[in-house]
């Protein structure tokens, strides 16, 4: 019986030019898997071998040196991760908070389909923008840089992200559960409290730690907010040392002890982002 089909399914053309309509898609796509990975490949590769070799304890232990100077990036490091956390503890209760409003509440109206396209448009806006957006309602106004103003713009990029994966995964939430608690007499916050968010807690964590890993590695908004420090500072009110930044300026300097710490900050941050994105897709798959 098969090999009859088969043999009926070879003579026929439409058969016959579906399948190598099939090859040849087949073909294509596997090529621009090989494209993007080599791609991929030699940027990792390249990062390893430049920065690989200037990874050590000092940068974790001293501060940017002058030029010419031994050094490393500790003020650099605790000024993103200051910053880095500041931002996601502003921008992920907004974000969490708008998503769930338009999953659970906002599902008639015209207001839940004009803040999804917003966010969407927040979400794809170049982070040039919310820098000079900051600079000019923020910076400007109080007269200098500082750690709270790089903050304030990390956060915007925080928001649209966590919105997103809120109200993504509290969609895929069964609506059997909330019918379930409704008819044993819950009301609609304990609903999505002990309900909804229980069931999409790991989706939202992933978004979550998609949005720290987007902002690490963010230079524009920073230029125009918290800018940088040469030195050890704690002080968010003033401006602060950032790895992205310390980055952009070491990599364009002449010196090349400033250029080897450069790109042992770029292999710092493609580590991080890419455990951040293994511990999400491994949340997610939980």
């Amino acid at each position: 019986m098969f090999s009859s089909n088969s043999t009926v399914g070879l003579a026929n053309p439409v058969y016959r030019r579906r399948r190598r309509f099939n090859r040849l898609m087949l073909i294509l796509s596997g090529a621009t898997v090989v494209f993007g990975l080599f791609w991929l490949s030699w940027i990792v590769l390249t990062l390893l071998v430049k920065g690989g070799s200037a990874l050590s304890l000092t940068l974790l232990t001293e501060s940017t040196p002058a030029p010419g100077a031994d050094g490393g990036l500790l003020n650099a490091i605790l000024g993103s991760v200051m910053m880095a956390a500041v931002a996601t503890l502003v921008g992920t209760p907004i974000g969490v908070l708008a998503g769930t409003y338009l999953a659970e509440y906002g599902k008639r109206g015209w207001l839940a389909p004009a803040t999804r396209f917003l966010n969407d448009v927040l979400l794809s806006a170049p982070s040039i923008v919310i820098g000079l957006f900051i600079y000019a309602v923020y910076v400007a106004q109080v007269g200098h840089y500082s750690g709270w103003a790089g903050s304030f713009a990390l956060a915007i990029l925080v928001i649209p992200v966590v919105v997103r994966a809120t109200d993504s995964m509290l969609l895929l939430v069964p609506n059997s559960l909330r019918e379930a608690a409704a008819a044993l007499g819950c009301p609609q916050w304990r609903v999505v409290m002990f309900i909804s968010y229980r069931a999409a807690r790991s989706g939202i964590m992933t978004g979550v730690l998609l949005a720290v890993a987007r902002i690490s590695g963010e230079t524009a908004p920073l230029l125009f907010t918290a800018l940088n420090n040469q030195f050890l500072s704690l002080n968010m009110n003033a401006p602060i040392a950032n790895l992205p930044v310390v980055i952009f300026q070491y990599a364009a300097s002449p010196f090349e002890d400033w250029n080897r710490l450069a790109w042992a900050g770029a292999v710092m941050i493609t580590l991080l982002v890419l455990g951040i994105n293994i511990l999400a897709r491994s949340l997610f798959r939980k």
